[in-house]
């Protein structure tokens, strides 16, 4: 039987949380979850979906709408919860990302002034902002106790978050102070007054 691709995988995490989701679920469950570290094809959902009741990982839970709207919900089976199990098992790959930023910053020297400082700031503000929504989950979850078995997985996954936003940040401040260095006398766009507080975190 061929592996499932890693949407599949994705697919088969997701319904192994939950009795019973549609494929807007799932979308909807990545888009506010794992959608913060890992990027994935809305356009694979659908047909991967297909794929993995094809090949009895997952089978039709209820049947589809009748009205204008179709909604099919899906359950994972055990031969779907026992290929998860071993991918789960699998060493992950860890494969250079192709992060555009990174590749500028590197030939950073070439770029006119102010250029790269404007890179940097963006990525300030994107990780502020996604600081600011870690920490909010955090403070939801922690007023707000469960015995969901996956809550523990979860959170360790959320404190990563936090942690690698926070480094991000702290590498931010540093690169301005280093490129203003390097470019004494430039002009530098302002840095935002509001610092992280590593306190919430």
């Amino acid at each position: 039987m061929k592996r499932p691709s890693q949407t599949s995988y994705v697919i088969l995490g997701f319904l192994s949380t939950e009795p019973s989701l549609s494929g807007y679920d799932i979308r909807k469950a990545v888009q506010e979850s794992v959608g913060h570290f890992w990027s994935e094809s809305y356009g694979q959902i659908y047909p991967s979906l297909k794929r993995l009741v094809a090949e009895g990982f997952i089978v039709p839970s209820r049947p589809a709408s009748t009205g204008k709207r179709k909604r099919q919900e899906y359950s994972i089976t055990e031969t779907g919860r026992a290929s998860l199990r071993r991918w789960l098992a699998l060493p992950f790959q860890h494969d250079p990302p192709r992060n555009e930023f990174l590749l500028k910053l590197f030939f950073g020297s070439e770029a006119a002034p102010g250029v790269v400082a404007g890179h940097i700031h963006q990525i300030q503000e994107s990780s502020q902002h996604l600081l600011a929504t870690l920490v909010e989950i955090d403070a939801f979850v922690q007023n707000h106790p469960s015995q969901n078995p996956h809550q523990p997985y979860q959170m360790l996954t959320l404190k990563a978050g936090i942690a690698l936003a926070c480094t991000t940040l702290d590498w931010c401040e540093s690169a301005f102070a280093t490129l203003a260095t390097a470019n004494a006398g430039a002009a530098l766009p302002q840095q935002p007054i509001d610092k992280h507080d590593r306190n919430r975190a």
